[in-house]
């Protein structure tokens, strides 16, 4: 048995903290929210993001960060990317020497362009820093549906630690070197899901999904690649495994978000009507600042972009990657 703290009490957070404690952990979850702590020790279940998945006694909470820290095998990083560095800036100061966090949000920070484990690593340069992502919809983890994820970690010993310690028969874990590809292909994945949303929305059907997909994945692979991340990592879980199922799925809420963008309400108003963190806003501005550095070409990126932050009409969008210049899918044996 392990000590295990959750930092956020979110949807995912709430789903990975009840397969912890069916993992037959200690268990302890912390929200900067009293009101949302009060609602999960009354109800054992997150009535707002998680409802009906009942959580275990056994688990606790607290609204004292040093609770969820101090004396923990494993922290668990669950708030959303935007709130990653002063989170992890308000963690420092109880945070032992190489202990392990894990961070499960996806993003890119706009300004520095920096992954959500290097801030961790900025902030808290003491920790043992370390991500867990893949096709993993909070809603299916909390009901023991089948699950297949990736730990990354800089070291084999601390990956197969969390494997160890999170794996079971309903939640399967791979280990990975690669923590920057992981980390790129959650973050970019969000803004291919905003533009299949958006394309939903227009009416567009399969086809257009399967081309959002595969046209998706081909430039964020671009872009990992060039930045050093694996090729295997852009084909496996957390490449075009998170791609697929959040560009395909209801319980994503960048595509909702995109949907509604698509049947033309304004971001703002899309981000308000879906309730949640949608991440891939946070996200698309960062990762053109990274397709400029890197030089890399990444269309579908670019008119999300524009659509989300100069108005553009998502049907203009639409056709102007369909009339883009002609291009050579495969060119090796010519």
């Amino acid at each position: 048995m392990a000590k295990i703290g959750l930092i956020g009490a979110g949807s995912w957070g709430t789903a990975l903290s009840k397969l912890a404690a069916d993992n037959g952990h200690q268990v302890t979850v912390w929200s900067i929210v009293k009101e949302e702590i009060e609602m999960l020790r009354k109800n054992r279940e997150h009535l707002d993001k998680l409802p009906g998945v009942k959580l275990p006694e056994s688990i606790s909470y607290t609204t004292e960060l040093p609770g969820a820290i101090a004396g923990m095998d494993l922290c668990i990083l669950a708030v959303p990317s935007p709130f990653t560095r002063n989170t992890a800036a308000l963690m420092k100061p109880f945070v032992k020497e190489g202990q392990i966090i894990v961070n499960v949000a996806k993003g890119v920070e706009e300004k520095t362009l920096m992954t959500l484990s290097e801030i961790i690593e900025e902030e808290i340069p003491q920790a043992d820093v370390a991500v867990l992502s893949g096709p993993s919809h909070a809603e299916e983890v909390g009901k023991g549906m089948p699950t297949t994820i990736v730990a990354g970690a800089k070291t084999k010993k601390t990956a197969e630690y969390i494997q160890n310690l999170l794996m079971n028969k309903a939640f399967r874990v791979y280990t990975s070197p690669d923590l920057l590809g992981i980390e790129l292909g959650g973050a970019l994945k969000n803004v291919i899901a905003l533009a299949a949303g958006i394309a939903d929305g227009l009416g567009c059907g399969d086809n257009t999904k399967a081309a959002l997909i595969t046209r998706g994945i081909t430039e964020i692979g671009r872009l990992g690649l060039a930045m050093g991340g694996k090729l295997e990592t852009f084909c496996g879980l957390t490449g075009i495994g998170d791609l697929i199922v959040t560009c395909a799925s209801m319980h994503s809420r960048n595509r909702r978000a995109g949907i509604l963008i698509g049947q033309g309400k304004s971001m703002e108003e899309a981000m308000a009507e879906v309730k949640q963190v949608v991440e891939g806003v946070y996200s698309a501005k960062a990762a053109m600042g990274l397709a400029k550095k890197f030089e890399v070409e990444m269309p579908i990126i670019e008119q999300v972009n524009l659509v989300l932050f100069e108005k553009k009409p998502a049907a203009q969008a639409l056709e102007e990657l369909m009339l883009r210049d002609k291009k050579i899918e495969i060119s090796v044996g010519w």
